[in-house]
This record gives C-alpha cells, structure tokens and sequence, in this order.
C-alpha cells in the first residue's frame, strides 16, 4: 500500500449508521456519495494515480459487496464519464 487517503472514507456517523447492513446500502451509498461530492478534492490523489496506471482499494469489511471500497469504485465510475 503506498497511501493511505482517510479523507475519502465515509463520516463516522455514517459509518455507525450503516453497521454493514446490507439492506441499508442504497441509502448508504446515497449518502456517501453527498459526502465525497461536498468534498471532491479528496480524490484527487486517487485520480492522479489512475492516470498513472493501476489503483487498488482496499477494505477491511468481511462483507465483499456491501463496502467502502465498492461504493467508492462505484462514484469514481459514474463520474469518468
């Protein structure tokens, strides 16, 4: 791992509300996602690393679908366009 972007991770709060359940994940990406479009320049380094080649989002949840690391390929995906 070469970095580490805490700012790209959802709000505490939301993370508590969420509790990895998966039947609050519509909502839970919902709001993900007004958090990183309240604060797009936190991903700059991730952008800027695509550009370059490969990234890699890890996670640490035991769940593979219902992640931070899915919502967030999941924005990043909608808005390349």
């Amino acid at each position: 791992m070469k970095a580490w972007l805490k700012d790209v991770a959802p709000s505490d709060d939301l993370r508590r509300w969420f509790a990895h359940d998966p039947d609050k994940w519509t909502e839970f990406e919902r709001r993900y996602f007004a958090e990183l479009d309240a604060r797009s320049e936190v991903l700059e380094p991730i952008i800027e690393a695509a550009r370059r080649g490969k990234v890699t989002l890890l996670h640490s949840a035991h769940d593979t679908e219902h992640n931070n690391a899915v919502a967030l390929k999941e924005y990043m995906d909608a808005r390349a366009g």
